[in-house]
């Protein structure tokens, strides 16, 4: 497979993985970072990085409405659920293992 290909594969493999957490926006981030170590911010992060990598200058706000689908502030009002006793722990527990990384 040629580059191009592959770009474009991964490009629409990323913007099925955006539409897929938009339709589920009832899973929270704790939840994603809990089992799977990565959430919507850390794709927003990893969003951003690669802008910057290539000469494009993008902040915080940019890079999580490009993700999120709207502004954080908007999501957080809309979306996040305070945090269970048992999402805590189970953040806690997985969080150092996540930190060394």
């Amino acid at each position: 497979m040629d580059q191009q290909t592959q770009t474009e594969l991964e490009a629409a493999a990323f913007r099925t993985l955006l539409e897929h957490l938009d339709k589920r926006k009832d899973v929270q981030n704790i939840d994603l970072m809990i089992l799977s170590g990565f959430c919507r911010n850390c794709l927003s992060r990893w969003y951003k990085n690669a802008a910057i990598e290539r000469g494009i200058e993008m902040d915080d706000d940019t890079s999580r409405a490009a993700i999120y689908g709207m502004t954080y502030d908007e999501w957080k009002k809309n979306h996040q659920q305070p945090a269970t006793a048992e999402q805590l722990e189970a953040f806690k527990a997985v969080t150092p293992e996540m930190m060394t990384e």
